[in-house]
């Protein structure tokens, strides 16, 4: 057997913009992503495209939130459109070292006034089979999160096989941890933080963290650490904290 390390990451950026006074703040989110050493990246918030932004704003991206964030560092990424407005649009992202299989989005919208969805990419395992990566961001309302969930968990059920790994990061809203126990009821994910710590991690307000409101959940890989990141540079970046994990996954020798 032999072990393969992953650190992974999940940050709510809010569109890459400072709390308080509309100030662009994506050179210092990209240096502390960077800073961090994480493998896999997953992102609530970005932007695919805003051409009030472009337009307006001097140091705007050439390019996408995602291309500028994930530069030379993770050499691939995937992006999933959901809220979409006259003027652009926005989402969730994953960054990774190694390439995508494939990946999806899937439509997770309940409410008129909420759009949302679950970025589903897959990177290679080995023997074990690939490596399932959902990003997510639910909603404010409890009756729209749980709806969600049961999206999600049909959607996990049925497309990913129970002895493939899986990672399932992002922003879950669920201060009442309504939704994280019927997750891990359901798939038998085990939230990082609470297998290191006993509950699951303070992220929200980041000021003043006292909500649970970021997880990453696994299954299939050990859980040796858990981090939330909540100095005064990265409380500068969003509401939320950032939260990050190192685990590991045993694999069978070539």
């Amino acid at each position: 057997m032999s072990t393969r390390q992953f650190r992974i990451l999940t940050l709510n950026i809010h569109k890459g913009f400072a709390l308080g006074p509309k100030r662009l703040v994506l050179s210092h989110i990209r240096e502390h992503l960077r800073a961090s050493k994480a493998n896999l990246v997953f992102l609530q918030e970005v932007v695919g495209d805003n051409q009030r932004h472009r337009k307006n704003l001097q140091h705007w991206p050439a390019g996408t939130q995602l291309e500028y964030l994930a530069d030379t560092v993770w050499t691939h990424h995937a992006y999933g459109k959901n809220a979409i407005y006259q003027h652009g649009h926005h989402g969730n992202a994953i960054l990774s070292e190694q390439p995508f299989i494939n990946w999806d989005n899937i439509d997770a919208s309940f409410v008129n006034f909420s759009q949302r969805g679950f970025l589903h990419g897959t990177i290679a395992g080995r023997d074990e089979g690939s490596i399932h990566l959902i990003c997510i961001h639910l909603g404010l309302l409890e009756h729209e999160r749980k709806l969600q969930v049961i999206r999600l968990i049909e959607h996990v059920k049925r497309t990913i096989p129970a002895e493939h790994p899986l990672i399932i990061a992002g922003d879950l809203n669920d201060w009442r941890r309504t939704t994280h126990l019927t997750l891990t009821k359901a798939l038998g994910v085990q939230e990082a933080h609470e297998a290191v710590t006993g509950r699951c991690a303070r992220t929200f307000p980041a000021f003043l963290p006292m909500l649970p409101m970021d997880r990453i959940y696994v299954r299939g890989f050990t859980v040796h650490h858990s981090q939330i990141l909540s100095g005064d540079n990265w409380r500068e970046f969003s509401d939320h904290c950032a939260l990050m994990t190192d685990i590991s996954l045993e694999t069978a020798e070539d």
